[in-house]
């Protein structure tokens, strides 16, 4: 089958690779589907486009995979538009994703989508192409929920794929990474990350061994990738697209002292052994955060350790359901700090039974310990659809019983906004309250940002510092006049281009030059985990 897989515009010009989406694509490719990637993210298609390209080719089956948030799923109601609008609207549609596997009937209403893929996708996929293609029923899949004109049928959950089995390279392939540009989405820059470095998302294993109230999760426990095929994936990366830093985006990395190390040692085995030097991040627990651990993990090239704080409040913390204290986050952070490692102290406010008070706590961590590596505020906690902060919302009255989801998604229209009040405080008042909060903390970011100036100044001047640049470099707001362009005006531009990609097939078909001679210098972008 012909097989369109999008992204949707995140609004950023540096982007995350789609890893779910790359996931399933590389299954779908094994399958013998034809891939082809419609990347609105990398090149800010508007809507209308997807509505042009459905028109002017036909494709089976059209997948958008998104997680749950108030940007993903305005943009997925807008392209579910664009191709409902398409007079050659593929005959499947098809979304997952942590977005839609906790409410899949809400999002087959919303979206007029045809199947919801439910959880991991990549078995899922495997069993769903195959009996769409054959036109066999799909009401014993499970794994997906599916609507028939108006009635939607919910199928039984799929099991997870088993642990011993995430590194097949058969069973679960690695990411399809030749089918994106990823001479752009290597340009994502992160934490502790040079000018040049070249940066790439991946999985070094899924799941968590914790059970925080406000976060909701398509599976159970931890699974683990064994470290030969992370550092098989790791060496195929940098040969192929020069990755030199990796953001291991897992839930949590650090899930024990037994896997940190054993993790860490290997990268630095593989380095020494190779000579081939990379840098990375993870997603840590401070439960974990000893001397012995935390040195390793520097030697194995980690240069930045995101920590999900959420409170520094021990009353707090349990509610949340944390397995943290205040005793152990401080002794975490301070012997992280010890180390060239820089901390990412993340907190959120307003869990059941916070206060002002509860708040200021976390204002006044963060000013201690805070080394500066980036602007740190602190938002509303969210309750995202299946976590049990979500069900405790719709037990309390505060999202509607009979459509929580719906309510949900009327309510929460910026992460920086309150959706559901779990505090004794008024809307305004939690409002006026982390105003006050994140104002200390973007002062304070400003005032160290002033003082690296002004120190950058007196060492150009003073000991005439000749690898200075400009105080400009780097900048996006170097005076350049703002130009709004019409839609007609866009679409006149897309016309040109298309006619350009046109000429350039007939050159290719007519005078056999070899593609490659043809393409943009250092273009890896071929056409062609939960979907």
């Amino acid at each position: 089958m012909k097989v369109l897989l999008a992204t949707y515009d995140n609004d950023s010009y540096t982007c995350w690779f789609p890893q779910g989406l790359a996931a399933v694509a590389a299954v779908l490719r094994g399958e013998g589907h034809e891939i082809t990637i419609w990347d609105q993210d990398i090149h800010h298609y508007p809507d209308w486009h997807l509505t042009r390209l459905l028109d002017e080719t036909k494709f089976d089956v059209i997948g958008i995979s998104l997680i749950a948030g108030y940007w993903q799923y305005k943009k997925l109601l807008d392209l579910s538009k664009a191709i409902a609008d398409s007079k050659n609207r593929p005959k499947h549609y098809i979304i997952g994703g942590y977005g839609p596997t906790p409410e899949p009937e809400f999002f087959l209403k919303k979206t007029q989508a045809d199947i919801v893929v439910m959880g991991e996708g990549e078995d899922t996929a495997r069993e769903l192409f195959k009996a769409l293609e054959n036109e066999e029923s799909i009401s014993k899949i499970s794994g997906i929920a599916y609507r028939e004109e108006d009635h939607i049928t919910i199928n039984q959950p799929r099991g997870l794929i088993e642990a011993d089995q995430l590194d097949n390279l058969d069973r679960v392939p690695m990411p399809a990474y030749d089918l994106f540009d990823m001479s752009v989405y290597r340009l994502y820059h992160t934490k502790n990350c040079h000018k040049t470095d070249f940066t790439i998302p991946m999985l070094s294993g899924r799941g968590c061994t914790f059970k925080c109230n406000f976060c909701y999760r398509m599976d159970t426990g931890f699974r683990p990738r064994s470290t030969e095929a992370i550092l098989h994936e790791v060496e195929y990366l940098q040969d192929t697209f020069d990755i030199s830093y990796l953001m291991f985006s897992d839930d949590l990395l650090m899930v024990s002292r037994k896997r940190t190390m054993e993790l860490a040692e290997g990268f630095i085995k593989y380095q020494e052994k190779t000579g081939k030097k990379f840098k990375w991040n993870c997603n840590g627990r401070l439960n974990f955060c000893t001397p012995d651990i935390l040195k390793t993990m520097e030697r194995a090239g980690c240069v930045f350790i995101n920590y999900g704080i959420e409170a520094y409040d021990d009353v707090a913390l349990k509610t949340m359901q944390k397995a943290l204290t205040t005793k152990v986050i401080k002794r975490g952070i301070e012997e992280t700090l010890k180390t060239n490692m820089s901390p990412g102290l993340n907190f959120i406010w307003g869990n059941i039974g916070e206060t002002k008070e509860t708040l200021q706590k976390a204002v006044d961590f963060l000013l201690k310990y805070d080394d500066h590596s980036q602007l740190r505020t602190i938002r509303p906690v969210t309750p995202y659809p299946g976590s049990p902060l979500y069900h405790h919302a719709i037990n309390t009255g505060l999202l509607d019983k009979d459509n929580p989801a719906e309510d949900f998604y009327k309510k929460h229209v910026n992460s920086d906004l309150v959706c559901s009040n779990f505090t004794d405080l008024t809307d305004q008042e939690m409002h006026e309250a982390l105003r006050d909060a994140n104002k200390q903390l973007i002062d304070n970011y400003f005032k160290h940002q002033l003082g690296r100036f002004n120190y950058q100044t007196d060492k150009l001047y003073m000991e005439k510092d000749v690898s200075f640049r400009g105080y400009r470099q780097g900048s996006n707001t170097g005076g350049v006049e703002k130009i709004t362009i019409t839609d007609e005006e866009q679409k006149l531009k897309y016309d040109r281009q298309s006619q350009m990609e046109k000429n350039r097939s007939e050159l290719i078909q007519a005078e056999h030059v070899p593609e490659k001679i043809i393409r943009k210098p250092d273009s890896f972008h071929s056409t062609g985990h939960g979907f």
